[in-house]
């Protein structure tokens, strides 16, 4: 039975200009008006995450910063997994790579993260990841399609969806993960039931146990429908 639903947030239940869907808004309320837990996952800080729980109606469980920090409901500890020092000193290295050729890295809300570093996509990603690799960079990075991410090694949304579960008292074999960009893809694989919604990249749908037709909030809307029928067949 699953008992927990732990959905992304960008390009998921917002369409690709960070519009979030109404009705995928309705379909959480229902989910959880019925008590099942909702879990939001994304790469952006605890600060918005809070504000888009309290609007959306859920408990205030989350998933941040790709996995690097997480917490259950709004008065709960929050859990830091993530390494914030081995990601800057990993963003030093490309802001100084990409400055000797004229590029100026732009931080995304530094001041709020705890555990990754997060950027504008004004560089070219594959080039960026040769650099990590070609200086031993001891970090993993994300491209979410919204903004470029920096997580230390053996830290996502998956090991955040085990370390909660446990908190929960839950298996995750009892949560259903739905997503669609590369940071969501060890979450998919982690949940008892993974879904992709039709806009996920190859990768990422691939790692799914089942993939939407629809794309962004139609295709959260219509996974939710399917694993969960008879909260929608009223």
């Amino acid at each position: 039975m699953l008992r927990a639903l732990v959905t992304d947030v960008d390009g998921t239940i917002t369409d690709r200009r960070r519009r979030i869907s109404t009705a995928a808004v309705e379909a959480v309320r229902t989910l959880v008006d019925a008590g099942i837990e909702v879990v939001l996952a994304s790469g952006n800080t605890v600060c918005f995450m809070d504000g888009l729980c309290k609007m959306v109606g859920t408990d205030g469980t989350i998933i941040g910063e790709n996995g690097g920090v997480y917490r259950r409901g709004f008065s709960g500890t929050l859990r830091i997994p993530g390494d914030r020092k081995v990601c800057l000193a990993a963003f030093e290295d490309l802001n100084d790579y990409f400055a000797e050729k004229g590029v100026q890295l732009e931080l995304y809300s530094a001041q709020y993260r705890f555990a990754d570093v997060a950027f504008a996509r004004n560089i070219d990603v594959e080039e960026a990841r040769m650099v990590i690799r070609n200086r031993h960079l001891p970090v993993r990075l994300l491209d979410t399609g919204f903004a470029i991410h920096l997580q230390a090694f053996g830290v996502n949304k998956g090991t955040a969806l085990a370390e909660l579960a446990g908190e929960m008292g839950l298996s995750p074999a009892e949560m259903m993960a739905i997503g669609d960009s590369e940071n969501d893809i060890e979450m998919l694989e982690a949940a008892g039931i993974g879904v992709a919604v039709r806009n996920a990249p190859a990768l990422t749908r691939t790692a799914a146990d089942w993939v939407a037709e629809g794309t962004y909030g139609d295709g959260f809307v219509e996974a939710v429908k399917k694993y969960y029928p008879d909260l929608f067949s009223r």
